[in-house]
């Protein structure tokens, strides 16, 4: 078994809305169970629930931006990937890989708390 299906095992399944109510790359928050949750679609199609909070400092990280991110490959090298789905945390500009829920840019990154989501008919779960 996988750690989302672990997680799903375990946790409670809410109906959140409708498949349509999430745009691609615009993040929405939700209230589940006293906690905020940021969902959001990938360029993919494919669903993201984040726990609001920035494992750094705790911020309210689905308030940042959703989007590409800056790379280098080298001193005086600089290039925009708008191939990748990022968060950058509002705070202090962490950027989190939204495919992994890893940190960009640190060699032992943090990681966002992910929850698993389904669309299912249309209508669009989250597993807390």
């Amino acid at each position: 078994m996988i750690e989302s299906e672990a997680m799903a095992a375990k946790g409670q399944r809410f109906r959140i809305g409708k498949s349509q109510d999430f745009a691609t790359g615009r993040m929405q928050i939700v209230a589940l169970e006293g906690r905020e949750i940021g969902v959001t679609r990938l360029r993919t199609g494919e669903l993201r629930a984040i726990a609001n909070r920035c494992p750094h400092k705790g911020a309210p990280v689905c308030r940042g931006i959703v989007g590409g991110v800056w790379d280098s490959s080298g001193p005086g090298e600089m290039s925009f990937d708008n191939n990748r789905d990022v968060l950058m945390c509002p705070w202090h500009g962490f950027a989190f890989d939204l495919a992994t829920g890893k940190e960009v840019f640190w060699k032992r990154p943090a990681q966002l708390r992910m929850y698993p989501i389904e669309d299912s008919g249309g209508e669009v779960f989250v597993t807390i």
